[in-house]
């Protein structure tokens, strides 16, 4: 009997939840967890700025060089930099104080590597869900969508908009962390915005979108809705919001 099972892996300084519909064979469904698992894990190990060990923290400090780290460092700078050239430089891993840093893309990229180890599973949907930053595939069902809710930065127990998810979400802001996003262009730890979210269909290339729409704003907006298959949506510090207009909203 088909049952919807969830895991949560404890990495990467957060809670990565993975739930998965209507499951076939749960063995199976086990076996491709832990390869999720294993996946994170060996990423967290690689990128993490908080461990002093990582061959990123290294790079950062100059003890290895670019060629002497494992290759998915060069092949996520290399994503990082298309994300730079696509945001018009508003998100820029290389300005940032301290040396290169791809945290704004690198958990959306691992989420999204994550999904897609669950592709095979005789399932209707999964998600993987990193600290808010989403990737999925199908439905709750063979008939629906899921649904998601993004929450007011004001109020956290609120939503201020409910959105139909048709692949990722990456939302950005300064409701749970503070003033922590880095503008490129004044080289400070500044937000145009309370939260910017963005959709589409990988998370690597939504979270970069998202962390440039934080401090870019309204510039950034113009650039994502030449972008096809990516939408956004931000609101200010007043409350006000904004959107591309294929946000794909649920209005009920």
């Amino acid at each position: 009997m088909a049952s919807s099972t969830r895991h949560l892996i404890d990495v990467m300084g957060t809670v990565v939840t993975v739930d998965l519909f209507h499951v076939s064979d749960n063995d199976e469904a086990r076996d491709a967890v832990e390869r999720v698992r294993a996946l994170l894990v060996d990423v967290d190990r690689v990128f993490s700025t908080y461990k002093a060990s990582s061959p990123v923290s290294r790079l950062r400090r100059g003890e290895l060089t670019l060629g002497e780290t494992p290759p998915q460092v060069a092949d996520v700078l290399d994503l990082c930099q298309q994300a730079k050239t696509l945001t018009g430089g508003w998100f820029d891993p290389w300005a940032l104080p301290g040396g290169v840093d791809p945290t704004g893309y690198v958990k959306g990229w691992a989420a999204q590597l994550a999904l897609e180890e669950l592709r095979a599973l005789d399932v209707t949907g999964a998600i993987v869900n990193a600290a808010g930053d989403i990737a999925s595939f199908g439905g709750p069902d063979l008939e629906s969508n899921f649904r998601t809710g993004i929450v007011r930065p004001d109020d956290p127990q609120r939503f201020a908009a409910v959105v139909e998810l048709r692949g990722c979400l990456a939302t950005s802001g300064e409701a749970e962390r503070g003033a922590h996003l880095f503008n490129p262009f004044s080289h400070t730890f500044v937000s145009a915005v309370a939260s910017a979210s963005v959709t589409g269909p990988n998370l690597g290339v939504c979270d970069a979108f998202a962390t440039a729409l934080s401090v870019g704003g309204h510039d950034v907006m113009v650039l994502i809705d030449k972008v096809d298959g990516y939408e956004a949506m931000t609101l200010d510090f007043a409350g006000s919001m904004r959107a591309t207009p294929g946000f794909a909203f649920v209005r009920e």
